[in-house]
């Protein structure tokens, strides 16, 4: 139960795009249940809206662990990817 409102508390903060609050929020689910795959890869879009691609990467391996077929964790995976491919030709380029 505290679960489901933890969860929606976060989405909520989503929609309103108060992306590290979202984050604060699942990972309160996270302590209460590390199965729940939705909680992960809402947490790796929070990351990849605030460009934290390592994170969100972490988060989106951990889910396709659990369940190899979710789509979500493996796009979001290849966003953070790119993300982290941009960042590492940014910084070459200094």
């Amino acid at each position: 139960e505290k679960f489901k409102t933890l969860k929606n508390e976060g989405n909520d903060f989503i929609k309103k795009g108060k992306y590290e609050e979202a984050i604060n929020k699942y990972s309160e689910c996270m302590k209460l249940n590390t199965q729940e795959c939705t909680v992960y890869t809402n947490r790796a879009l929070c990351y990849l809206k605030l460009c934290k691609y390592e994170e969100a990467k972490q988060d989106c391996d951990h889910v396709l662990q659990i369940e190899d077929s979710n789509i979500k964790a493996f796009y979001r995976r290849a966003l953070a990817n790119k993300g982290l491919q941009v960042r590492k030709k940014n910084m070459a380029g200094i």
